[in-house]
C-alpha cells in the first residue's frame, strides 16, 4: 500500500509573519507545509495559512506587491481552507483605521478596531493585550459551535497566547464562534466562515491547545482527501 501523503499547506510569507512557529506547529500535526511568497503555490496547496504581525496598511501593500491578495481571494472563493492567524484575522476583513484607513482583502466583511485601555477592579489593562486570556463559545445557548471548526474538541474557556492591539468586528455576528474578553471589551477572538477560518490568538505559540488547532484542520483535510478517493472515476461502471 502506498504511504500516505501529508496535506501540502501553503503559509504565507509577505514578510510580516510568524513563519517559523507555524510551520513547526504544522509539522507537529502531520501536515507538509512550505513557506511562500508564490501566488501559484498559494492556489495549490490543499490548505493556506495567513500568519502576521505588525501593521495592517503595511501588510495589505506587501500582500498586493506580490499579487498574493487575489491568490488568497481565489483560496476563499475556492472552497480550499484557509486560515487567518492574528493579523492575518483583521487582513480578512473589509478595512482597518489603524494609522489611517486601509482597504483590507474583504474576505469576512467587517471592521478592524483598536483595542481601548481600561481599568478594571483598580488595574489597568494596557494595549497590547500581552498574555494568555480565554477563549468562550459564541452562539445559540447549549449549542456547540465549535463542532466541525479547527476548535473541534477544545473545552470552553480554552487558554490561548494573545499579542495584539486590535481586533475584529464581523458584520454578521453568525460567523462569530468564539469571544474573548480583555478589560471592558468582548471582541471576536475566532470566526468561521464557510471555508475560512481565523482567530486573534496565536494557537502555534499555545502549547498542546494551540497544537490540536493544527490538528483538527489535518483531520479535516484527511477526510476531504477519503472523500474524493471514494467518489467513483466517470465512466466507471458499477459492478
Amino acid at each position: 500500500m502506498p504511504e500516505a501523503v501529508s496535506p501540502r499547506i501553503a503559509v504565507v510569507d509577505f514578510g510580516m509573519g510568524n513563519l517559523h512557529s507555524v510551520t513547526q506547529a504544522c509539522a507537529q500535526a502531520g501536515l507538509d507545509a512550505a513557506v511562500t511568497t508564490s501566488p501559484a503555490a498559494v492556489v495549490a496547496a490543499d490548505a493556506v495559512v495567513l500568519p502576521g504581525v505588525g501593521a495592517f496598511g503595511d501588510a495589505m501593500a506587501a500582500l498586493k506587491a506580490r499579487g498574493l491578495d487575489d491568490a488568497l481571494r481565489h483560496v476563499a472563493a475556492s472552497g480550499t481552507p484557509l486560515v487567518g492567524i492574528c493579523l492575518g484575522m483583521q487582513l480578512l476583513m473589509t478595512e482597518s483605521r489603524e494609522f489611517g484607513r486601509f482597504q483590507g482583502l474583504d474576505i469576512v466583511t467587517g471592521e478592524v478596531a483598536w483595542l481601548e485601555p481600561s481599568v478594571v477592579a483598580g488595574r489597568a489593562q494596557k494595549v497590547p493585550q500581552v498574555n494568555w486570556n480565554r477563549l468562550h463559545r459564541f452562539g445559540s445557548a447549549g449549542a456547540d459551535t465549535w463542532a466541525g471548526t479547527v476548535l473541534d474538541g477544545l473545552p470552553d474557556g480554552v487558554s490561548m497566547y494573545f499579542l495584539h492591539s486590535l481586533y475584529v468586528r464581523p458584520a454578521d455576528p453568525r460567523v462569530v464562534i468564539a469571544t474573548t474578553g480583555y478589560g471592558t471589551t468582548e471582541f471576536c477572538s475566532a470566526l468561521q466562515c464557510g471555508n475560512v477560518f481565523a482567530c486573534q490568538c496565536h494557537p502555534e505559540r499555545s502549547g498542546s491547545a494551540g497544537l490540536e488547532v493544527y490538528r483538527n484542520l489535518a483531520r479535516r483535510l484527511h477526510r476531504a482527501r477519503a472523500r474524493k478517493e471514494d467518489v467513483p472515476h466517470a465512466g466507471t461502471a458499477s459492478q
